[in-house]
């Protein structure tokens, strides 16, 4: 994601400041893990940062629409995005960072030397941790065929019976079938 750049500034100055700041992104695609997802509208963010004192505070949302591949027909996959952002920018690094106990949760970045914030990240974040991790075209896709390849949505192939045949669990007695008894002892 390109840098989202905020300078810090007179607004935000005292504790308790808060101030309202909103946006747009053309971003065009993002990658999760296999996946590859484009953004046909872009990034679309409502944010308020608020001076905590010892950092400022970025809380709000983050809106898109988002266009993948559907894991099991291939085909197309359309889902909107409504993330929540969440980041904590201190002022300066914490000196004492060896307390295991009490600082394991905690998670922030820091105000840049030129007293800017980089949103980028909290940005992406929030976008990664709403993607679905199975991308689906509809909750009810059927897939694809194993036999022959066809889209099962779209078209019967008739492979139905044979597909269900070939998950069905083996009779853990089928190999006595042919098992041979002699009646003569």
């Amino acid at each position: 994601m390109q840098p989202v750049f905020f300078q810090l500034d007179e607004r935000l100055a005292n504790p308790g400041d808060t101030l309202p700041v909103e946006g747009h992104l053309d971003e065009a695609s993002y990658v999760l893990g296999q996946h590859e997802f484009s953004l046909p509208g872009g990034i679309d963010y409502d944010l308020a940062l608020t001076n905590a004192g010892e950092g400022i505070l970025v809380t709000g949302m983050i809106r898109c629409h988002v266009v993948g591949t559907c894991d099991r027909c291939l085909e197309d996959a359309e889902f909107d995005i409504a993330g929540e952002v969440d980041e904590y920018y201190l002022f300066e690094e914490p000196e004492d960072e060896k307390d295991d106990e009490s600082d394991d949760d905690l998670d922030y970045a820091l105000v840049l030397p030129d007293d800017t914030i980089d949103l980028s990240e909290a940005l992406d974040t929030s976008l990664i941790m709403e993607t679905p991790f199975v991308v689906l075209c509809k909750p009810d896709c059927k897939g694809l065929c194993p036999v022959c390849g066809e889209n099962l949505n779209e078209v019967d192939c008739g492979h139905a019976a044979q597909v269900e045949e070939s998950r069905r669990p083996a009779s853990p007695f089928a190999a006595l079938a042919d098992l041979k008894l002699d009646d003569q002892q």
